[in-house]
């Protein structure tokens, strides 16, 4: 386990899951004087609750059994030669059998399809009951590891572990695809997190990192960028309906003559949507419409014109900030990629080059890492931008987004173009003609500046409190401590 600096959280990996998971067993199997595979019976069906696990053993453990399905004394049949299966009926030695510690028999292989079946429904084949309808007696692990298919084992141990770590209320698992760590938070604030497998999320929501703006706008942005909403704004914005069927119609070349779609097929004027036949050069023609021009003066289109100018100018509005939302998303996206190839081949590069250690060009990584960092603060300002309403903190917000952006791309031009001048042009580049030492030096200083001047402007922004904002519930919600 790997204790964050300021021991605000511990990244778990699974062998350290389930070091924990085997200890609270065995503290539970020494305390009630039980097998192990019952105790993780009982821990699993109490949350891994070990005080409540006890209390209630100790104050009635028949009846804790009967809960759990754990039978005090199983039954015994090696002294019967033949023995009959009770899902396929046939006939097996009692060698070739099995129950759950009750009376009810059944061949391995019947087992080992019934474990199968359990355990491709998911994580309910942890509380596996015998296959008799009318018996409560728990499948342990230990038949299931005996009977079970190889896969099968390997996924009955996954939901067992991750049944362990989501029953805990401090421990999270990290949400980044494929990874199999965990997060066991130890402060009382709530705080982004970064995982072993450097994705970085929110512990209260467990989205993406996402300060200086708060979980519920987070959610609301979320859900606006996937939901139809949008949609149906550009098509009210670019579109009128069909006066015959209200299918809506998009005006894509000049002329004022529309034919609806096929089975349709009505001919009308797109500005006073009235039947094409009774237009021509009187109305006139196809590129003005006479009659829509005194109807707009007489205030006939004023509430359909009100209402698209509204939908185009919400429609524009969110486009301006969900572009920059997405530009500075692809562009962290792409210094992540940046980092690691720096850490990867341009060090090593540098130091063949300029014989410098590779702990005295971490510079560079830390420039990389202050530009992934306040990508992903400018990404989500964006965010907080398009739900800040008034216009005069809006523009103070804004100026203070501007100097910050414009210092992020000074620093990521210098990261990403600049350093190419001291680098080999391929890896067959075998020329000595690059920049002198004097010259990377005085870049390292020009890196370095950038990066904390950088560093200033991200954390004044993250810095912002109720001043730019003084309803409730909408200020920047975490503070660099």
């Amino acid at each position: 386990a790997l204790p964050s600096v300021q021991q605000r959280y511990i990244v778990l990996t699974e062998k350290d899951i389930s070091e924990r998971q085997e200890e609270d067993i065995s503290e539970v199997s020494a305390l009630l004087m039980i097998p192990r595979e019952e105790a993780s019976v009982l821990l699993h069906h109490y949350k891994w609750d070990i005080s409540k696990v006890s209390d209630e053993w100790f104050s009635d453990e028949d009846k804790v059994r009967g809960i759990v399905g754990l039978l005090m004394n199983g039954t015994d049949f090696h002294n019967l030669r033949k023995l009959t299966c009770g899902i396929c009926f046939e006939g097996y030695s009692s060698d070739m059998m099995s129950s759950a510690g009750c009376a009810h028999l059944y061949c391995h292989e019947c087992w080992e399809g019934y474990i199968s079946a359990a355990v491709s429904q998911g994580p309910g084949c942890l509380s596996l009951r015998c296959p008799d309808p009318s018996c409560s007696a728990i499948v342990l692990q230990g038949m299931i590891n005996k009977l079970g298919k190889h896969e099968d084992k390997e996924k009955y141990a996954r939901f067992a572990l991750r049944a362990y770590v989501e029953s805990r209320k401090k421990t999270k698992w990290c949400p980044a695809p494929d990874c199999t760590c965990a997060v066991e938070f130890v402060s009382d604030v709530n705080y982004d997190v970064s995982c072993n497998c450097t994705f970085r999320f929110c512990w209260n929501c467990t989205e993406e990192a996402h300060r200086p703006v708060n979980c519920d706008t987070v959610s609301k942005w979320i859900l606006k960028n996937s939901a139809e909403s949008e949609n149906m704004n550009w098509i009210l914005a670019n579109s009128k309906p069909c006066p015959k069927c209200q299918r809506p119609i998009e005006k894509n070349q000049g002329c004022m003559h529309m034919t609806c779609t096929p089975p349709c097929k009505f001919e009308f004027c797109w500005l006073c949507l009235g039947s094409w036949i009774e237009h021509g050069e009187r109305t006139g023609g196809f590129y003005a419409c006479n009659r829509y021009e005194s109807a707009k003066k007489e205030g006939v289109y004023d509430e359909a014109e009100a209402r698209r100018e509204r939908a185009k100018h919400s429609l524009e509005r969110y486009m301006h900030y969900y572009e920059r939302w997405a530009s500075n998303q692809t562009s962290r996206q792409k210094a992540i990629a940046d980092l690691q190839k720096a850490e990867k081949e341009q060090l090593a590069k540098l130091t063949e080059i300029y014989g410098i250690p590779e702990t005295q060009l971490k510079f560079i990584i830390e420039a990389w890492s202050q530009i992934i960092e306040c990508r992903r603060v400018l990404q989500w300002t964006y965010a907080y931008g398009y739900y800040l309403e008034d216009k005069v903190k809006s523009g103070f917000f804004e100026y203070l987004q501007g100097e910050a952006e414009s210092g992020l791309e000074r620093l990521h031009q210098c990261a990403e173009k600049d350093l190419l001048a001291f680098l080999p042009f391929s890896k067959h580049d075998t020329t000595e003609d690059h920049p002198s030492p004097a010259e990377f030096g005085e870049f390292r200083v020009k890196l370095a500046g950038l990066t904390s001047f950088l560093f200033c402007s991200s954390e004044l922004i993250l810095s912002l409190k109720v001043e730019l904002n003084l309803t409730k519930g909408q200020f920047f919600c975490w503070l660099l401590e």
